[in-house]
Formats: C-alpha cells, structure tokens, sequence
C-alpha cells in the first residue's frame, strides 16, 4: 500500500487549536540524548556485551535434544526437563525425581543458569498487581509488571534492559539501551510468576489451575529492536507443553513504536499474534519530537504497515495513543487520526487511548477528563472503535510508561 500525503489542512486545524494552547515537548529534571547533530539519539542495535549463560529456554526441542545427546545422555530427557520447567515451574533439582540421582544437580545446574535475581517486589493494596524489578546476571535491571483481570492474568514484559528509542514521556527511554534481552530472560518472567501464582501470591483465586493467559510486550525496551530474540519467546510462549507454555497466539501481544521493516517481517511470520502501534499523534510534526523514531519512518509509512499487518494475518490492529494535556489531546488530532485510520478501511483497527501516567522529571500530565472524552467521543463518531485503557500499577509506578527499573 503506499503511503498518502501526511499534510492536513493546516488553517482548518489551527483555527480548532485556537481554543486551547499546544505545549511542545520538552523535558525538565533530565537531559534527552542527542547526535552530534542535535537530534535524539536512537538506539537500534544493542551495545556489544557478553550475553547471559546459554539455558534450556533459549533452545527449541530439538536443540535440546541435541544437547542432551552432547552431554552423553538420551534425548528423552530433554522432554522431562522441559516438563519441569514449563510446566512445573521448577528449576529445583530436588523437584526432578525422574531424573537420575547421581550427575543430577550437575545438569540443572547446566542447564538452568539464574537469568532473573528479585531485587524488589511491590504490591497494590488489592493485592491484584504486582511489579518485580530483576537484577540480571550482569547486573542490569529490568521489571515487569502481573494484573489480574476478572477472567484473565496478564504479563507485561521487558524485552530489553532500558530502551534505545528516546522518547522523551517514557521513563524507560530516558536511561537509554544497556542490551538486548535473551529469549531465556524474557520467558523467565512469565514462568517466574506462573510460580507466584501458583503459590497464590496474586490476590484472589478465581480457580486453582491459574497461570499467566495473557502477555504484553510493554514493559521496558522496543520489542522490535530485538526481533530474534523476541520472536523466540513467543515460539516459546506457543509451542504446545512441554516444548513451550501452550499458551494461545492470539493473546499475546507485540507492541512498537513505529520500526516499520520489522513490522512487515512479523506479518510474515504466519504467528497471529495481537499487534499494538504506539502511535500517540497523527501529525508528523509533533510525533517527530514526541517518538524520535518517526523521523525515519513517518505516520502514514507506519499505519501503512499496520494496515499490512491486518490484511496479512486477519488481526484488528491496536492503536495506542497516550493522552497528554494540550500536548497531543486536540479535538482536531482525533479527527486526523480518525481520517487517517478510516481512509485505509473499516473494521481493521482499535484505538486505545491511555491517560499518560506520570514519569520522574517530566512537567507533563494527563489530560482532562473532559477532553479525553472528547477525544474518544470524537473517534467513535467517525466510526473507529475506541477503548480508554485501564491502567494497572499507578500506585506503585507499574503503569505504562513508568519502568524505570530504579533501586
């Protein structure tokens, strides 16, 4: 599909902003990083650094058997770890009586190195969400955050330790890009707390075979910036037990800010995996400042691409759209948003506005009520589903845009 002209028509626009200012995004309590050139950083490859141990996570079922039958052993045993690990929960040599006693330790040992070490855990006082911030085995931190749902367990996870893609809203992105993430270290979270969940550590059961049913890559770092080790995950997250956790494609979700040549080369994975667009304007002047990425790829290179994402694989796309006061909340902008959805076709796309939540060093703040409703009122009108988004873990800086992964 190409892509049309982003250029509204500015004097219609300007007369609507008329009623309320435009702030312009700046930053206060912190300085964004910049190119020599006087333009923010991007961060798309990781920093050269020495990757975790290799664990059974970051291996298919046949590299594990191959493994297995390296070390000296039978293939089948590669099964019975993977038994133990994805759907036991269990890294605890003691836990694993079908394997041999002697040798036993030895190859747990090597086989499931320590990837994620609780630095912190905090709770909301419902008990319903929990944040976990994890020291690596290098010593970067990460977080991710578990909700309770009526019905469902959602994780959000981190893919990366910081984030390369400056945004300057996003707490994450003000620390900059540490290093990928490994496929193991992704899927340690999600078993790491199917293990809390099993012990009932998360509010009240609602049944007793409960574990995460649904993952959302917005926790810290660009999930598409590591798109090998990312993709691995999911296959780890879908592939039936006990090659994987079993869980359902379609209720996992793959969020970006826009990098559009991975966005076609997940359309092209044939993984019906939910996929989100961090949008949050509809104008490329403010998004240039407001996510630096659109400086390569614009709005339109990027709802093309999502629009390509639906008719590739069938799944309605996610728009998310941070709501922030008289930044990026104009009435006009949703009108824009919605032309620019609409004139790709119906039915093919949610928005999910979410009130910005507040980061450290940052003067802004989310909009209104009133206008946020406006906002929404105004999407719906021209037909475009829209959903304000529940935000989980304010209170205990769990909420989207907040992972700092501070001590």
């Amino acid at each position: 599909m190409t892509s049309r002209p982003s250029t509204p028509d500015t004097q219609s626009e300007a007369t609507r902003a008329q009623a309320r200012p435009q702030v312009q995004p700046a930053t206060e309590g912190w300085e964004q990083q910049r190119t020599p050139e006087g333009r923010p950083l991007l961060q798309f490859a990781s920093p050269r650094v020495t990757q975790p141990p290799q664990h059974l996570a970051d291996l298919s079922l046949p590299e594990r058997q191959a493994k297995l039958k390296e070390l000296g052993l039978p293939a089948f045993r590669a099964k019975q770890l993977s038994t133990h690990y994805f759907q036991h929960w269990t890294t605890d040599p003691e836990r694993m009586s079908d394997l041999p006693k002697a040798g036993r330790e030895e190859l747990v040992a090597g086989l499931f190195p320590p990837l994620l070490t609780e630095v912190r855990r905090l709770k909301t006082d419902d008990g319903n969400t929990i944040k976990f911030l994890w020291r690596l085995f290098d010593g970067a931190l990460v977080e991710s955050v578990l909700m309770r749902y009526p019905g469902r367990i959602t994780l959000c996870v981190s893919s990366q330790a910081g984030c390369g893609m400056n945004c300057p809203f996003c707490a994450t992105g003000q620390a900059g890009l540490t290093r990928n993430m490994s496929t193991a270290e992704i899927v340690d979270q999600v078993v790491a707390a199917n293990r809390l969940i099993a012990a009932g550590e998360l509010g009240e059961r609602e049944h007793d075979d409960e574990r995460v049913t649904n993952i959302v890559f917005m926790g810290m770092g660009e999930p598409l910036a590591n798109y090998k080790r990312v993709m691995a995950a999911v296959h780890r997250f879908v592939d039936p037990a006990p090659e994987g956790l079993g869980m359902s494609a379609r209720n996992i979700t793959v969020s970006t800010v826009g990098l559009v040549p991975a966005i076609r080369k997940l359309a092209d994975e044939d993984l019906p995996v939910t996929f989100a667009l961090s949008l949050h304007a509809p104008d490329d002047e403010l998004r240039d400042e407001l996510i630096p990425v659109n400086t390569r790829w614009k709005v339109d290179e990027a709802l093309d691409a999502a629009y390509d994402y639906f008719r590739r694989t069938g799944r309605r796309v996610s728009i998310e759209y941070a709501l922030i006061k008289d930044m990026n909340d104009h009435g006009w902008r949703a009108d824009l948003l919605a032309k620019k959805l609409n004139q790709r076709g119906r039915g093919w796309v949610h928005v999910n506005p979410i009130p910005l939540n507040p980061t450290p060093g940052s003067i802004w703040t989310a909009s209104e009520r009133e206008v946020a409703q406006e906002f929404i009122e105004r999407l719906r009108a021209a037909g475009v589903p829209t959903t304000l988004r529940d935000t989980r873990g304010k209170e205990i800086d769990g909420a989207c845009g907040q992972l700092a992964a501070a001590e």
